[in-house]
């Protein structure tokens, strides 16, 4: 069964076929009012034929508006930079134009203390790690996390020095090829550009 058509080409390509099959077979489609179908066909392609050229039209002048947009926007950058110069000692005096003195730049400060250390697998050699990221508003925003061990190869000695194994993006990790059989100890520290943060708990293994 024939549907009449959504799109407007389909439309526009019905409108023609049938004007052209009425002209062609009026004993056939006696009841066809084909100058109807005409008039209504030219005044679509009358509306038609104004919309292209206003869309030629608005996209030719938005292309300039967008063009002197650039332009001034250039000019005035030029123009504020020269009036910060003039007014190096008083910036307060840019306020005049509708500007203002350069923000201070904002002092950055380690991580806060990475929290909630785990180890939630062990296995021959591995070691499957969790943490939580600091405390909200504890310090600076993390870079990435690093992760410390120490070890103690014989029961009767003291821990070696805390040393890195790995680094870690996200709040996780897995690390493998860890030494066996002797006591270990992790924990973890936050770093960005302005330091290392305190390290976070430790956890205890035997691999």
């Amino acid at each position: 069964m024939a549907r009449f058509p959504k799109r407007e080409e389909e439309v526009y390509t019905l409108a023609q076929e049938m004007i052209a099959g009425y002209l062609a077979k009026p004993a056939i489609f006696v009841h066809a009012d084909v100058n109807a179908l005409q008039n209504a066909l030219f005044e679509y392609q009358g509306a038609r034929q104004w919309m292209l050229c206003w869309e030629a039209t608005v996209k030719h002048w938005t292309e300039q508006k967008e063009s002197a947009l650039e332009e001034l926007e250039t000019v005035m950058k030029r123009q504020l930079a020269k009036s910060e110069i003039d007014t190096v000692d008083n910036p307060k005096q840019l306020k005049r134009i509708g500007w203002g003195p350069k923000a201070e730049p904002r002092k950055l400060t380690p991580p806060g203390m990475p929290r909630h250390l785990d180890a939630i697998h062990q296995g021959k050699g591995t070691i499957e790690l969790d943490w939580k990221p600091p405390a909200l508003h504890s310090g600076g925003q993390v870079r990435n996390y690093v992760v410390l061990r120490r070890d103690k190869p014989e029961p009767n000695k003291p821990f070696g020095p805390w040393q890195q194994s790995q680094s870690a993006i996200e709040t996780e990790t897995f690390l493998t090829n860890q030494p066996q059989g002797i006591d270990l100890e992790y924990r973890i520290a936050a770093i960005n550009s302005a330091g290392t943060s305190v390290p976070s708990n430790s956890v205890a293994a035997v691999l």
